[in-house]
C-alpha cells in the first residue's frame, strides 16, 4: 500500500472557515476503509523499529490517527486535551494561535522517562499544536522520538518551526506546497 493515492480522499474547502482559506477535509480519508488503513499502516511501518511506547495525539483529530496508531505500534495512546477534560492531576502547556492562545493537557501519570513518544496527528500547519505537544511531553520526561502527520502544509514552514526547538524526524504522508 505504499504507493496509495491518499490526495484522491482529500477535498480542497475554498473559503473556510474564512475567506482566503482552502481548507483541507481529511473526513473522506477517514471514510474511506482502504485510505484509513493505508495512513495507519504507512505512519506505523515508519516507526516500527523506533521502540515506540507511547503515541500522543492533540484534540480532536490527533485521536483519531493516534489512537490506530498505537495499537499498530504495540504502544499506549496519551490524549492531549484541552483544559478541564481531564479528571485527575495534569501538565498544561499554553501556545499561540492567530488570534489568541489555547492549551493542551495531559495526565501527570500518563508517561515518564522510561517512555519513547511519537507525536501524530491529522494535519500540521505552522506548527504550533506540534511543538506545544512535544512540550507537554517534555514536562513527564518522556522522550519524543517523532512526529508524524497525515498531512503537511508545507507552504506554511511547519518544519522550521518545530525543527527550532525540535531535531526529531518529521515524517508526513501529503505535502500540500
Amino acid at each position: 500500500m505504499s504507493n496509495f493515492e491518499f490526495e484522491n480522499l482529500i477535498v480542497n474547502i475554498p473559503d473556510y472557515p474564512e475567506p482566503g482559506v482552502i481548507f483541507k477535509d481529511i473526513t473522506p480519508l477517514l471514510a474511506d476503509p482502504q485510505g484509513l488503513a493505508a495512513a495507519i499502516d504507512q505512519i506505523s511501518d515508519h516507526f516500527m523499529k523506533a521502540g515506540i511506547t507511547k503515541v500522543v495525539g492533540a484534540e480532536a483529530r490527533g485521536f483519531l490517527v493516534g489512537a490506530p496508531v498505537a495499537y499498530r505500534l504495540g504502544a499506549g495512546f496519551v490524549p492531549a486535551r484541552k483544559p478541564g477534560k481531564l479528571p485527575r492531576e495534569v501538565y498544561s502547556q499554553e501556545y499561540a494561535l492567530e488570534y489568541g492562545t489555547d492549551e493542551l493537557q495531559v495526565h501527570k501519570d500518563s508517561m515518564g522517562p522510561d517512555d519513547k513518544v511519537l507525536i501524530v496527528d491529522d494535519l500540521v500547519a505552522t506548527g504550533g499544536t506540534a511543538v506545544a505537544t512535544a512540550k507537554l511531553i517534555e514536562q513527564t520526561g518522556a522522550k519524543i522520538v517523532g512526529f508524524s502527520f497525515i498531512l503537511e502544509l508545507c507552504y506554511l514552514n511547519p518544519r522550521e518551526e518545530i525543527a527550532k526547538e525540535y531535531p526529531q524526524e518529521v515524517y508526513t504522508l501529503i505535502d500540500v506546497h
